[in-house]
Formats: C-alpha cells, structure tokens, sequence
C-alpha cells in the first residue's frame, strides 16, 4: 500500500508540469505553465522556498538536476523555445547559460551521466535534438540532430554510462567500458537510440559522428563522402542502420555501414524518377 507523506504546496499560479527531487532526496524543483520554476527544501518533512526563477516567457515543461558533482545545478526547458541551466552559488540561483538555438517549443531536457562531464540533451516541436556540453570558462558547446523526430520530439532520456555486463569480472586497475548513449521519443510515434550523429554542409562533406571512447567527452568524425554539389539534408532509417543523403544533384542517396566500419552507397535515385537504381544492379549491368 502506498500513503502520501507530506503535501508540498507550492503556490504556483497554474498548472505544474513537472516536479524533480535532487539527488540526495532533499531538495524540490517544480515548473508550471506560471512560467516559473521553485526549489523547495524538503528536509524533515517540511518545506521551504529556497528559490522562485523566473527567467521563461512562456509554460515551463519540465526541469533537471544535474549530478552533485558539479554543484547544485538546474535544466529548465519552456515553451517559449529556451533552455535555462540555473546554479546556486553562495546561496543564490543564477542562470548559468541560456540556449535558443530551437525553433519551437523545448518539451524535454536530461542530464547525461556524470562520467562525461555536464551534458544535457533538449527535445523540442521542431523535430531537432540539442547536445550541450559545458567546455569550461562559461563556455558550452552545441551539437544538433536536425530532423531526429519528423513531427517534434516530446523525450529524451540518457542511458547509464556503463555497458551492461562490462562491470563483471573487471581486470583489475582497467576502466569499464564506456559508452554515450540517449533515447528520444517523437510524435512521430518513434522511439529512437543514439550514439552515433550524422552532419551536412554546404561543401559536400558528409560526417558521421560517433562517441565511443572511454572519456565519452569527444565526438569522432568520419568522412562518409565528398559530394560534387552541396548537401542539404540527411536522415536516418527508422531502425537506424541506413542513412538518406540528398543535396544540390537532385539525386537521394543510401549509404550502410558494413561490418568492417566502412559507409558504402547501396543505391541512389535522382529526383523526379521513380526507379530506384542500386547499387549492385549497376555493377551488374556494367559487367
């Protein structure tokens, strides 16, 4: 049977979309269509308002604590398409950073494990998932994930930093295995894994970006290829092993990763035409 052990009123003057205690259990995060996020403390059974932010034009969504580790730190994410990372410092909160790199509504923010440093990824309406880092010196770095989810992107959740089964029967003195690794959820009616990014530019480069080394703090490039013309847009498979690239050629191609690591193009369809030439039959027919 579960009892409920203690009614936090928060005064908050709408709807509250989200509530967050911190790790240790003794601190309260609430946001509401109010537009303003509260931090209560809890301890003992009672309530305190620590902090009332204001600082989003529109409904709060949800909010985030990042691990105790790198201080008492809150993600906010709002309606008004701006992400907030708050702190405390000697006993006042702040805004650490302000990101309005989206074009909608930001629905979801989460923290990334703390072996990688402090990471939040944002999901937001315009269908793009946002990768922050903090490099140091008030500085933070951006990735995008144009496109993740086609519709907007309503979640997005990181998975422990850890490998499952990397912890057994460890060597000793040896670091498990780390991966980065986070989930999205769409209107699109996708659920979606990532750890591995794919970028265009108006050059013709193809990147794929892929973070796998032990730190987890740096993400790898990989020339896919260099195309004739600009590239404007590139998107994933729905199971994720195959990627579409279509740019200034009018031409869509499909590129998959082979066993031994290496991007070959499986076939290409130039716009307007609705065969599908792949790649195999042409080799075929050169013959």
């Amino acid at each position: 049977m579960v009892s409920v052990i203690n009614t936090v009123d928060t005064s908050h003057e709408d709807m509250i979309h989200d509530a967050q205690m911190d790790y240790y259990g003794t601190r309260l995060a609430t946001c509401s269509s109010d537009r303003t996020v509260k931090i209560f403390d809890v301890r003992n059974g009672g309530q305190i308002l620590v902090a009332d932010l204001r600082g989003h034009e529109g409904p709060v969504w949800q909010v985030a604590w990042a691990h105790p580790m790198y201080g008492n730190i809150l993600a906010s994410c709002s309606y008004d398409r701006k992400v907030i990372v708050w702190k405390e410092e000697n006993g006042s909160w702040d805004k650490m950073y302000e990101y309005t790199g989206h074009e909608s509504s930001v629905n979801s923010v989460c923290w990334g494990p703390y072996d990688f440093g402090l990471i939040l990824a944002c999901g937001s309406s315009d269908g793009a998932i946002s990768l922050l880092t903090f490099t140091g010196e008030q500085q933070w770095d951006v990735k995008k994930i144009s496109n993740a989810h086609t519709i907007g992107c309503n979640a997005v959740s990181w998975a422990p930093a850890v490998v499952p089964g990397s912890l057994v029967d460890q060597p000793s003195g040896q670091k498990p295995n780390y991966v980065k690794r986070f989930v999205s959820g769409g209107c699109d009616n996708l659920v979606k894994l990532w750890n591995t990014i794919a970028s265009c530019s108006q050059d013709g480069r193809v990147f794929i970006w892929t973070c796998e080394d032990p730190t987890g703090n740096t993400w790898t490039p990989k020339l896919l290829h260099k195309f004739v013309d600009v590239v404007w847009h590139v998107s994933w498979s729905i199971t994720g092993n195959i990627l579409a690239v279509s740019g200034g050629d009018n031409k869509v191609t499909l590129w998959k990763e082979s066993m031994d690591g290496q991007w070959a193009c499986i076939s290409d369809v130039s716009k307007g035409q609705g065969a599908v030439s792949s790649i195999t039959d042409t080799q075929q027919s050169e013959q």
